[in-house]
C-alpha cells in the first residue's frame, strides 16, 4: 500500500473569504493553485507508456491510499473541481477494485490533538468525518491524524467516532508487527482501535531518496520489503510526487504500471487489509509522539531542536510563548461561546453546526459566535509552529484568525486583544525587522481589520 496525505493549510484573508496573492507562488498566484498544478491535477491523469500525442492515463487515486485535509477540500471544489473529481472518481473505482476505498479521512484543521483538549479533538474529528461524508458519499473507515499526532485520548475519541483505523509511524508504537498487519492499541477509554505502522525506511527513501528517480529500483525494493509480510505499506506527504520532486508524479506511474502486471503482489488500501487481517497483536504506543518530531510533539510548542534549516543558527523559543498565547485565547472564546449559548449542550451544538454550515441558536448573534469558534480554531493549525519562525505565511495566518476570532467576541474584543498582546510579547522572531510577535500582529495583523 501506499498512501498520500494531502494538505494545504486554510490561506483564506478571514476578513475577505479569499486568498491574498503570494508572491513565493509565483507564478501563480498563491501556494494551492501552485501545488495543484504540479502535484494534485497530474496525479489524477499521469500518462504512461510510449509518450505521443495521446498517450494512455492512469489516475493514481485509483490505486495510491490517501487522505486530503477538509480546508484543501473546501479550495478544490471552488477552485479546482476537476482535481477533486478525480479523487472521488479514484476512490469509487478503488472500491469497486477492492470493496473499500482508497480515500480516509482526517480531522477538519490539522492541529496537534495531543495538544488540544478533549473537546475541541471531538469537534475536529466529528467535523472531518461530516465533510468526508459530503465529499465521498459514505462513511470513513479510516482517519489520518495531523503530523500523526497522537496520544491515548485521540485514539479514544476516533473510536468513539466509529473509526476504525488510523496509521502511524513505526516509532510511534514500541514493537511493531512484522508482518505489517494492524495491531490495536487499548484508548485511555478502555476502547480499541486498529493501528498501521508504515514502514519507515522504505517510505523515507521514496520521500527524500532516490526511488523517484528509477521506477525499476522502486519496484524491486518493493518486493524484497514486500517478502515474508502480509502487508507492506509505505506513507509520505502527497506532495511528494511533483511539488517536491519534479517528475515524481511520472515515476509513481509508471510504477503502478509495473505492479499492475504482478501477480506476486497486489495494490491494497488500508480499509481492506484490516479486513483481510481483522486480528492484529495489541501494541504498546508511545505518546504523545508525532511523524515530524523525534521529541514527540514538542515541535509545536517548544524549541526542541526541529527546524526546516537545521544548518542555519535560528531559534524556536518563540513557539512556547505563541502556543501559550493562542491556547490562553482558545480559553477566552471558549468560554465566551459557552456563556452565550444559554442552556443546553453548546459543544454538541458547535458540532452540529460544522465549519461552514448556517448556525442554528437561538441567540441573533449565533452566526458572528459560530464564525468566532472556528476562527479561533483555525488559529490553532500546526503550521503556525512547524516552521522556524512565525513571521512568515504559516504564523501570520494563525495570529490572522487569532485576530479575527478576537473581532468576533463583540464587547470581550478589547480585553482579550490586551490579553493576547501580552502573551505574544515574549516571542521573538529571528527576523529583527519583525521583532516580537506582539510587534507583529500590531504592525502587520492589526492594520489588516476592517474599519
Amino acid at each position: 500500500m501506499l498512501h498520500g496525505h494531502f494538505y494545504q493549510p486554510p490561506r483564506e484573508n478571514p476578513w475577505t473569504g479569499a486568498i491574498d496573492q503570494e508572491k513565493t507562488a509565483a507564478p501563480d498566484h498563491d501556494w494551492n493553485a501552485r501545488i495543484n498544478r504540479e502535484c494534485y491535477a497530474p496525479l489524477g491523469s499521469i500518462p504512461i507508456g510510449a509518450i505521443d500525442s495521446d498517450p494512455p492515463r492512469i489516475n493514481a487515486y485509483s490505486f495510491v491510499s490517501f487522505d486530503v485535509g477538509p480546508t484543501l477540500l473546501s479550495w478544490l471544489e471552488r477552485e479546482a473541481r476537476p482535481t477533486l473529481e478525480a479523487m472521488v472518481q479514484g476512490d469509487r473505482a478503488s472500491r469497486k477494485r477492492l470493496g473499500h476505498g482508497n480515500a480516509i479521512a482526517m480531522p477538519y484543521h490539522h492541529l496537534i490533538l495531543p495538544l488540544c483538549s478533549r473537546r475541541d479533538k471531538t469537534t475536529e474529528v466529528r467535523w472531518g468525518i461530516a465533510d468526508f461524508k459530503r465529499v465521498f458519499g459514505r462513511d470513513p473507515a479510516g482517519m489520518w491524524l495531523p503530523e500523526t499526532a497522537v496520544d491515548r485520548e485521540t485514539l479514544d475519541v476516533l473510536a468513539e467516532e466509529g473509526i476504525a483505523f488510523t496509521v502511524l509511524a513505526p516509532h510511534q508504537v514500541a514493537a511493531p508487527p512484522s508482518s505489517g498487519v494492524a495491531g490495536r492499541v487499548r484508548t485511555s477509554g478502555g476502547r480499541s482501535i486498529a493501528v498501521f505502522a508504515y514502514d519507515g525506511a522504505l517510505s523515507h527513501d521514496v520521500a527524500f531518496g532516490q526511488l523517484l528517480k528509477d521506477a525499476v529500483l522502486w519496484e524491486k525494493q518493493l518486493i524484497a520489503e514486500a517478502k515474508g509480510r502480509q502487508v507492506l505499506s509505505l506513507a509520505m506527504d502527497g506532495e511528494t510526487f511533483g511539488h517536491h520532486h519534479v517528475y515524481a508524479d511520472l515515476a509513481l506511474g509508471a510504477l503502478l504500471r509495473r505492479l499492475a502486471t504482478l501477480r506476486a503482489v497486489r495494490l491494497e488500501n488500508f480499509a481492506s487489509a484490516l479486513a483481510a487481517h481483522p486480528e492484529g497483536p495489541d501494541l504498546d504506543l508511545v505518546a504523545p509522539s508525532s511523524w515530524s518530531c523525534i521529541h514527540g510533539v514538542e515541535r509545536w510548542r517548544a524549541d526542541c531542536g526541529c527546524k526546516m534549516a537545521p544548518e542555519q543558527s535560528s531559534q524556536q523559543r518563540w513557539r512556547t510563548p505563541l502556543r501559550a498565547a493562542v491556547d490562553w485565547l482558545a480559553g477566552e472564546v471558549h468560554g465566551r461561546f459557552e456563556r452565550a449559548a444559554n442552556g443546553g449542550d453548546p459543544w454538541r451544538r458547535r458540532d452540529e453546526l460544522g465549519p461552514g454550515a448556517v448556525p442554528a441558536f437561538p441567540a441573533d448573534d449565533a452566526g458572528r459566535l459560530a464564525e468566532m469558534e472556528r476562527s479561533v480554531l483555525r488559529a490553532m493549525t500546526s503550521c503556525g509552529w512547524f516552521f522556524d519562525d512565525f513571521a512568515g505565511l504559516e504564523g501570520r495566518q494563525s495570529l490572522r484568525y487569532a485576530a479575527h476570532a478576537i473581532a468576533l467576541a463583540g464587547d470581550d474584543a478589547p480585553r482579550l486583544e490586551a490579553g493576547f498582546l501580552d502573551c505574544l510579547a515574549d516571542a521573538m522572531s529571528n527576523d529583527a525587522a519583525a521583532g516580537s510577535a506582539r510587534d507583529f500582529y500590531l504592525n502587520q495583523i492589526a492594520p489588516e481589520r476592517p474599519a
